[in-house]
């Protein structure tokens, strides 16, 4: 917000390097990047959780059908 207001401001003001949009734009490039491998990192953490999680369940409480009456006559 600062930058903003320096960067709108009416007087002239030299750029200095902490200011320079460029590199502000690059070091932000740079943090989304970043921040997307991060999500896709998450993202396969808990697909892989779930999976697990999942398999424990199904192991704990199997499926049970009930073939004691069947027959192929109606």
């Amino acid at each position: 917000m600062n930058f903003l207001r320096w960067l709108f401001a009416p007087t002239e003001k030299q750029l200095v390097e902490e200011m320079d949009v460029y590199s502000i734009l690059l070091a932000l490039q740079e943090r989304i990047q970043n921040l997307e491998e991060e999500n896709i990192e998450l993202t396969n953490a808990l697909y892989e959780s779930e999976n697990r999680l999942q398999a424990q369940i199904d192991n704990i409480h199997p499926v049970v059908y009930n073939l004691h009456n069947f027959s192929l006559d109606k």
